[in-house]
This record gives structure tokens, C-alpha cells and sequence, in this order.
């Protein structure tokens, strides 16, 4: 495998650098072809980059940023106000080519406007999403899009959406044939609003598409589909319920019992091994589909081990080329309709 360049914004979510510069060491130790570009306001990261070994480090590059776009600046300021922020150089480094991949963590809704107005859509693409890996309970992953970039969608970008799903799971997951679900509030035909029956008729006759038909809420982590779409407002809610319920459940499976006690402890270590699959670092990244490069949103209360494999997640992507193959299959399904 060739180098991976991957820009990394320091300065996005909660944490900062106290969290970005651990988890790039993190990255650069599990992945000997990962270069990084570090970009922040190097005068407050060089403390923590000198402690970390990354001032000198062989596969790192540090960009000075003068900007940071906070948690609650608004898209269209961001866009027009900070031009020299440390996410604002991160897409333009992919855009440029010298990155193939970013990563940020921070202000989600500033990250979705400037990536659409800077790297642009694939030919085909009407409107970029968000997509997730989430665990089923065989290990495996699922991807649910779009999870908030499009709060409403017509049926002809739900069927953009499916095919940019698939192609995700084909490529990164190895699946040779994935399917691909719409959600639904039942399996059966009849069920469901205008938009969701007619995009099931769409999928349907698409034969790049492998659709097996409707799921519904309580199969998302069954595995009983590749790919789930739907809208951005459905899928929003489904991710932060599901995401609710992953917290409640890893803390008490962080109590286990008593720890003061032996059995308490046994039980603890236990339950931690037994569900070490579901621990919500290993699926923390939802990547922005649909560019003309990618983009890697982490959690802003990532970890470092969660931002870390937002950075893998990235590379991953990166190895799979996956907007090149994105839009070779969207040519394909376009002129297959045109036909």
C-alpha cells in the first residue's frame, strides 16, 4: 500500500489538542503507511506535540492556523469569516491534493457547509450525507445514512444515497453484493409514507442496487441489511437514540456490580469482554459522502481512542478511493435509468 496522507483538524471538538495529539500518535503507531498533517495554532499545541514526539516525528507536517471555528459559530459565518481556520486548511489540503483524506471534530453543521462549498459534489450527487458504521450483534456493521445533512430528501437522492452506501460497504466492509434496506415503520408494502414506497419502487428497479425492502427501527443492529437509508431527519433521531442507549448501557456495564467486591469485579471484567464489540470508540467517525474528496466528522467528545479511529476510518477511505468509485457507480445507475 502507497502512503496516507491524512489532514487533521487539532483544534475541533471539545477537547482540542489534549485530545487530537494523543490520538495521532495513536494513529501513526497502528498504521506504518499514515502520514499526518497537523494543522492548529502551533504555538498552543507545541507544548503537547514536543511531549508526544511529533515536533520532529518522519510522517507528520504541522500547518499553522490563526482561526478556530468554535462549537458555536454559525455555517455561513465560518464559511465567509474564517478562511484561515484550522478546518477551513484541512479541506482545502484534500482539495489541493496534497491530503487525501481530513479529519475534524469540530462544529458539525460549519464542517457539512464548508466541505459542499469548497470540495463540491460528485457528478450525480444532488446532495452530499452522512453516513455511520453501527455494530450489529454478529460483530459486523451496518451503515445508516443520511444522518442529519438532509433534514428532507425526494426519492431520486434516497436512491443517490443508496448507491453511495453500497459502494461504501462493497469497498471498506468487502461485501460483493451489500443490501440495502429503506427504513420504515413496517416491512411490509403497504406501509410507510409516499416518499418511502416510492424510493422502495426506485431501489427496486435498480439492479446495481441488492434491495431486500423495508426495515424497521428495532432491526438496525439485527444485520439484517448492509445498508440502511433514509432521510437526514430520521436518521438523525435514530443515531442519537441508538447513541443514548450505548451510553446508558456502557455505564452500567462500567459498574457490573459491586466493584468493591471480588464478584463485583469478576462480573465487571466479564461483561466488558463479553460486549467489547459494542464500545462506541470502535464506530466513532460519520463520513460525509458525496464530495469530491473525503471528510471525516469525529464525535466532539471523542476520545482519544475514538478519535483515533476516525483517523483510521479516514484511511480507510482514502485506500478505497472511495469518491472515484462513488462516482463511477453513480455514472452507471444514471445512464442505466436514461436508457
Amino acid at each position: 500500500m502507497s502512503a496516507l496522507t491524512v489532514a487533521l483538524d487539532m483544534m475541533g471538538g471539545d477537547n482540542g489538542p489534549p485530545v487530537t495529539v494523543p490520538a495521532s500518535v495513536q494513529a501513526l503507531s497502528l498504521l506504518p503507511q499514515l502520514s499526518l498533517l497537523m494543522v492548529g495554532d502551533l504555538p498552543r499545541c507545541e507544548p503537547l506535540l514536543r511531549q508526544h514526539g511529533l515536533l520532529s516525528h518522519p510522517r507528520v507536517r504541522l500547518l499553522h492556523a490563526s482561526q478556530v471555528v468554535g462549537m458555536g459559530d454559525k455555517p455561513i459565518h465560518a464559511v465567509r469569516h474564517l478562511k484561515d481556520s484550522s478546518m477551513r486548511i484541512v479541506l482545502d489540503l484534500v482539495k489541493s491534493g496534497e491530503a487525501m483524506a481530513c479529519v475534524s471534530a469540530g462544529n458539525t453543521g460549519a464542517l457539512m457547509a464548508m466541505a459542499k462549498c469548497f470540495l463540491k459534489s460528485l457528478p450525480g450527487v444532488d446532495r452530499p450525507a452522512l453516513i455511520k458504521g453501527l455494530p450489529t450483534r454478529d460483530g459486523k456493521r451496518t451503515y445508516l445514512l443520511d444522518l442529519g445533512a438532509n433534514v428532507s430528501c425526494d426519492a431520486d437522492t434516497l436512491l443517490q444515497f443508496a448507491v453511495m452506501g453500497s459502494v461504501v460497504a462493497e469497498r471498506v466492509e468487502k461485501i460483493a453484493s451489500p443490501r440495502v434496506a429503506l427504513l420504515n415503520v413496517g416491512e411490509e408494502e403497504i406501509k410507510g409514507n409516499d416518499l418511502v414506497r416510492h424510493s422502495a419502487e426506485l431501489l427496486a428497479q435498480c439492479p446495481a442496487l441488492n434491495f431486500v425492502g423495508f426495515v424497521e427501527g428495532n432491526e438496525l443492529f439485527t444485520g439484517k441489511a448492509d445498508v440502511i437509508v433514509c432521510d437526514g431527519f430520521v436518521g438523525n433521531v435514530a443515531l442519537k437514540t441508538a447513541e443514548g442507549v450505548a451510553r446508558m448501557m456502557a455505564a452500567m456495564l462500567g459498574m457490573g456490580g459491586d466493584k468493591r467486591t471480588i464478584l463485583g469485579q469478576i462480573a465487571s471484567f466479564v461483561l466488558k469482554r463479553r460486549f467489547s464489540h459494542l464500545n462506541p470508540d470502535q464506530y466513532n467517525g460519520a463520513s460525509l459522502l458525496g464530495l469530491r474528496g473525503i471528510v471525516v466528522k469525529s464525535h466532539g467528545s471523542a476520545t482519544e481512542r475514538a478519535l483515533c479511529h476516525a483517523i483510521l476510518l479516514a484511511a480507510e477511505e482514502a485506500t478505497a478511493q472511495l469518491p472515484a468509485q462513488i462516482a463511477d457507480r453513480l455514472e452507471t445507475v444514471l445512464s442505466d435509468r436514461d436508457q
